[in-house]
């Protein structure tokens, strides 16, 4: 068990430092992505064929996965633009919203009553990052790009949850990853056109820290998830990753020094969304200890 909750740690740990890598790499966020995808892709075809481990699925399955990738591709995107045109810090707290989305877009996707409590701390979230945007006019840009890709982290997950209901865990990422890969492809050229690069090709220090993201921060933080998914509950899980924005905003503090660009806002913001968290985390305890 203790085994277990090092690697869930690790994982949630490697999840927030990918937003410091995006500070780091200097690419254009579409080009950035491309580059993370490209890179887990290559790196899960070659050991998934060594543990022969690649699972063939029918065209009209490989399109439900790829489609949910392609969701991903856009989360991925949006985040890390979220990062650039405003900072770590404020992509985090606007990657709390995911609360907010899910308490709608899970009972509407999975069919199940819509919860009142959880549409509440989903706006009290909503109304941290309202004082934020209010306060910081100059991450506007930033924060749309936030709200926008804690919109696709809401998506992904519930789709993933009747998907993995039929496929292997390591089948869904290849596909998924995959299918990312395919649509930004297919959309770079859109979008360097509305958001021009400075250079195409990565530096060597960007290589550096892209080869940290597609296998540190993507591959073997998902083999760390699933490895400790084995010994505790999804339970545990979910609740352990709430601190991904903790770590994430922690980091960009000492190593950016971003506590020195925000002001008295940012902090009533970012309080009200962990609050929101916080009761959160309280309500989903409760009913597990009602139940048991």
């Amino acid at each position: 068990m203790k085994k277990a909750l090092i690697q869930l740690h690790t994982a949630v740990f490697l999840a927030g430092f990918t937003a410091i890598l995006g500070k780091l790499i200097h690419l254009n966020e579409g080009l950035l992505v491309w580059y993370r995808l490209f890179i887990t892709v290559a790196t899960l075809l070659v050991l998934q064929y060594v543990k022969k481990q690649l699972q063939k699925i029918s065209f009209s399955q490989a399109i439900t996965l790829f489609a949910v990738g392609a969701i991903v591709a856009v989360h991925w995107v949006t985040f890390y633009g979220s990062v650039k045109y405003a900072n770590i810090s404020v992509a985090l707290v606007c990657f709390s919203a995911t609360g907010f989305f899910t308490a709608f877009l899970e009972p509407l996707i999975l069919k199940r009553p819509l919860s009142i409590a959880e549409v509440a701390l989903g706006l009290l979230t909503i109304a941290g990052i309202y004082i934020i945007f209010d306060f910081h006019p100059q991450y506007k840009l930033g924060i749309i790009f936030g709200i926008v890709s804690s919109l696709g982290s809401a998506l992904f997950p519930v789709f993933n949850k009747k998907l993995l209901q039929r496929y292997q865990p390591h089948t869904v990422v290849m596909y998924e990853m995959s299918g990312g890969l395919i649509a930004l492809t297919l959309l770079i050229p859109v979008y360097l056109w509305q958001f021009p690069a400075a250079y195409y090709l990565p530096t060597g220090t960007d290589w550096l820290w892209l080869l940290v993201l597609g296998w540190f921060c993507t591959v073997i933080s998902f083999e760390l998830q699933l490895k400790a998914l084995k010994k505790i509950s999804a339970f545990t899980a979910n609740l352990t990753y709430n601190l991904e924005p903790v770590y994430g905003i922690i980091m960009a503090f000492i190593f950016f020094k971003e506590n020195k660009e925000l002001n008295s806002q940012f902090y009533i913001g970012a309080g009200l969304i962990l609050l929101a968290v916080i009761i959160q985390m309280l309500r989903v305890y409760w009913q597990k200890n009602r139940q048991v």
